[in-house]
């Protein structure tokens, strides 16, 4: 027997939006910055990442854009991680994350392993192409596929368990 999970499209004019946002920001600064405490923690990680795809695949692509767009500013200009070098490319692929966990739960309507590993491969690919082109250096671009194989895994893995954990609220 499949259990019910209710997922949300929650609009701009919702205030549960912004709490839901909200907690969601708090966690992509919270997670990074313990990450950061053990050494290339942030890049094998990907902790700014992690509640943006909850957000979005929960609650829809607007508390996913929220999160996507204030979590790395926030971190940026609390911690000066992301730099401001690399800013841009983060949030091209926090925003495609948010966009792409809002599509795949509307779609699927479902938690599901593949639908997450789409989810994560989908944003990693376009924004790793995307950060070549704003980097110029592919190398470079391609970090999170050299480094940042753990922090995919924890997404995709780590993010099924919390979404099946709050799946019925």
């Amino acid at each position: 027997m499949e259990s019910t999970t209710k997922f949300y499209s929650l609009n701009y004019t919702n205030v549960n939006t912004y709490l839901f946002a909200f907690v969601f920001i708090v966690g992509n600064v919270v997670l990074p910055q313990l990450c950061h405490l053990v050494h290339w923690g942030g890049p094998a990680m990907l902790p700014i990442y992690f509640f943006t795809l909850i957000g979005a695949y929960k609650y829809g692509f607007k508390v996913g854009m929220l999160t996507a767009v204030l979590s790395p500013l926030a971190n940026s200009i609390l911690f000066g991680m992301p730099s401001v070098a690399i800013l841009p490319a983060i949030l091209v692929k926090s925003v495609l994350l948010a966009l792409v966990a809002g599509y795949m739960a509307d779609r699927f309507r479902k938690i599901t392993i593949p639908a997450l590993l789409g989810t994560v491969m989908a944003y990693q690919v376009v924004g790793t192409l995307i950060e070549w082109v704003l980097v110029g250096d592919f190398y470079l671009a391609a970090q999170d596929f050299r480094i940042g194989i753990p922090g995919m895994l924890l997404q995709i893995f780590g993010g099924y368990a919390l979404l099946k954990a709050i799946a019925k609220r």
